[in-house]
Formats: structure tokens, sequence, C-alpha cells
């Protein structure tokens, strides 16, 4: 029973019942509690613009090194590039189609409650191409102008990778620091709970029970869209590869769970390497993918990125063109790649991007607040199938599978 009560999605959904419930019975006081959950988003703010930073720059050199081991490395990095895609726009289309966050924020609200953050800037190729470039580094992280942040990083990141073996000091700092961020963003999630039940008591005392339901749409929307990327996008790969995706399922039940548990792939990364190995991919392509695959590879938060930003867009009624859309999935492109396995970093990620593109106020965060936790268990999954077929398929392609250890595996996980 301890153990449960320690256990953070338990505790999210306690914190957010106990809003939900006062900001029913008594509106008023809940609404007092707004700075609960913006503490908690300055919180996540704090960390975001080094982040963004470390992981960019980290990630290009990691992305040279992969390179440099020539075929499968090249061939790893198109594959990420084309299934992340391939996430986002089935993630774009399905947000775009169900709309959970339309009705959200009625114009009666918009007229009696004043809503957070700044009025939203466009998000227009002119205006992205002239505020990327900063009059200065410092102004633009003490500003927390992330577009900038990302300009800077890819140059500082492509600069380490011309000067080749000379920069590699300074990746092993970096690389030093950003376990240490991240470390700081597990420290944060801990008070998470707290921020979801003043987020939820405001949110359901400002504008009242209805908003549940476009929340557990946008739920629904993401499990809905990670289903179908699962079950048709990787099933129709592995069948192209002569793979059964459900027999690899079944084969892999134990790190599934155990994910499930966690909300984190990274807890069973270990086990997935060596499950990998028995199926029958080797040890060369087992250890260069799978590794690269937990920084780039990373489809389910891809999709909860770009329908969670949408959402935010649909909530405050900012009418996004195609065009914008395609900016910020190409922004995405580049953010989700510093969605490391670490729970809670998907929401860094998150706000990361709006900082980026300035669509909706920073603040409409906590609006997720309370449902985020739920989602992350799906992202994570996800994301944890996806390395795993990326990795057969690459081991296939390139003649490094053994047809013998994967039927012997799914004779072992059938009987």
């Amino acid at each position: 029973m301890r153990k449960l009560a320690g256990n953070l999605t338990i505790q999210v959904l306690f914190a957010v019942t106990l809003g939900v419930t006062l900001g029913i019975v008594n509106p008023d006081f809940a609404r007092t509690l707004k700075p609960l959950g913006d503490t908690f988003i300055n919180l996540v703010k704090m960390v975001v613009a080094p982040i963004v930073f470390l992981t960019i720059v980290t990630g290009i050199a990691s992305m040279q090194d992969l390179r440099r081991l020539g075929r499968v490395g090249g061939k790893a990095a198109v594959y990420f590039t084309v299934t992340s895609l391939i996430a986002l726009s089935i993630g774009m289309v399905v947000v775009n189609t169900m709309k959970p966050g339309a009705g959200f924020i009625r114009p009666t609200d918009l007229a009696s409650v004043a809503l957070p953050g700044a009025e939203p800037k466009p998000l227009g190729v002119i205006g992205f191409l002239s505020d990327i470039v900063p009059s200065s580094v410092v102004e633009a992280f003490a500003k927390g102008e992330l577009l900038q942040v990302v300009f800077f990083a890819i140059l500082f990141g492509v600069a380490m990778a011309m000067i080749g073996e000379r920069s590699q000091p300074v990746y092993l700092v970096l690389e030093r620091l950003s376990e240490i961020f991240f470390r700081i963003v597990a420290i944060i999630m801990k008070v998470a709970p707290i921020g979801a039940f003043g987020a939820m008591a405001y949110t359901v005392g400002t504008f009242g029970v209805r908003t549940l339901l476009p929340l557990a749409k946008l739920m629904l929307s993401v499990y809905l869209t990670m289903g179908l990327f699962i079950f048709v996008v990787l099933n129709l790969i592995m069948r192209q590869y002569g793979f059964s995706l459900w027999r690899f399922l079944v084969f892999i039940r134990q790190e599934l769970l155990l994910v499930l548990g966690t909300s984190s792939s990274e807890s069973a990364f270990p086990r997935l390497l060596e499950k990998l190995e028995r199926y029958g991919a080797s040890r060369p392509i087992t250890g260069l993918v799978v590794p690269a695959g937990y920084s780039f590879n990373l489809d389910g938060t891809s999709i909860y990125l770009v329908m969670a930003a949408i959402f935010l867009a649909q909530v405050y009624n900012v009418d996004l063109s195609i065009g914008e859309q395609l900016v910020l999935l190409g922004i995405l492109m580049v953010t989700s790649k510093g969605a490391a396995g670490v729970t809670g970093s998907g929401f860094v990620v998150l706000a990361s991007t709006l900082a980026a593109t300035k669509t909706v106020p920073l603040e409409g965060l906590a609006i997720l607040l309370g449902v985020d936790r739920f989602m992350s268990e799906a992202r994570a999954i996800t994301n944890f199938i996806g390395n795993g077929v990326a990795t057969l398929v690459i081991a296939r392609s390139e003649g490094e599978f053994s047809e013998t250890k994967r039927l012997a595996c799914e004779a072992e996980a059938r009987s």
C-alpha cells in the first residue's frame, strides 16, 4: 500500500480528483489556488532554455558520431526522421479532425476572465525567420527566446562537429550538465501533484465541470493516435520486413509492463538491449540503434507534443493556418529530440515548443497539468516499441538478424 501511495501517477490522480471536487464545491476558493499551478509552470520554464541548448548541442554531436559509423548510422538517422515525420503528421491530422480543445473557453469566458500571459504572436514564416537570430546570446537565454536559443545551439553543435575530436572534452562536460538538468526535472516532477491540484481546482472553479470533457477528449485522441501509429504504421513496417508485430509484443510483454508502471522507457533500456539480442538482432546493431533511438526516435513523444500544442491553440481560439502548423511541425522535429526517457521531460519539451512558437500563452500548460501524467505512459510505451521495431528493421536490412533465434523466442513466448 505504501509503495502504491508513493507512485507519482496515483498522487496526481488523487490531486486532480481533489482539485475537481473543490472546483465544484467551492469555486470561489478554488480560483484562489491558481498560484499553485503557476508556480509549477515557472519551475518548468526555469529549466527549459538550458535543457533545449544542451540536448540540441549534444544531439548534433551524437548524430555526427552516428554518421561516422557509416551505412548503419545513416540508415538509422533516415529511419528516425521518416518515422518522426509520420508520427507528427498523424497527430496533426487527428487533432485537427477531432478538435478536442474547441469550446473549452467560450467568448463569454474571454470577456470575464483575464487570460494569462501576453497576446500570442502569429507564427508566420517571415516572423519565424526575423526572430530567429539573437542580437545577444545572453539576452536570448535570459528572456527565454527559444527560437534564438535553438539557432545558437545548432550553430554551437555544428561548430563542435567541425572541430572534431578536440571538442570531446566540451562534449563530455555538456553531457554531464544535461544529466544534472534532467535530474532537476525529476525533482520538479515530485511536486507535480501540488501543481496539478491547484491548476485543476482553478480550471474547474473558473470554467466549470464542462472543461473536463475537452481534456478527456484530448486523452482519447492521443491514445487513438498512438494506437494507429503502433498497430497500423509500425505493423506495416514490420510486415514489410517479415516480422509479426503481435509476436514481438508478446515477447517483450514484461518490459512493456515495466514501462507502463514507471512511465519511462528508460527504465527498461538494459532489458530491451538483452531481449533484442535474444530475438535475433546482432549486438553491434542493437548497441548502436537502441541508444541512438532513445534520443532521436521518440515517436510517442512527437505525437503528444504536436497534439498538445494544437489542442492549446484550440483552447485559446487561436486559428493556426496549415503553414503555421507546418512551421510548428518543423520546430517539433528539433525540440522533440530533446525529450529524453526521463519522466516529465516531455512536459518540459512542450513548454520549450510553446515558448518558441508563441502561438498560445505558455501559462496554458497549466490546463494540461492535470492530465499530462496519464498520457506519459502511452508516450513511453510508443517510444519503447518504436525503438524495438527500428532495431529489428535495420538489423534485417543489414543482414544482421538471426531467424533461428527469432523462431525459438516466439516458441518460448507461446509456451
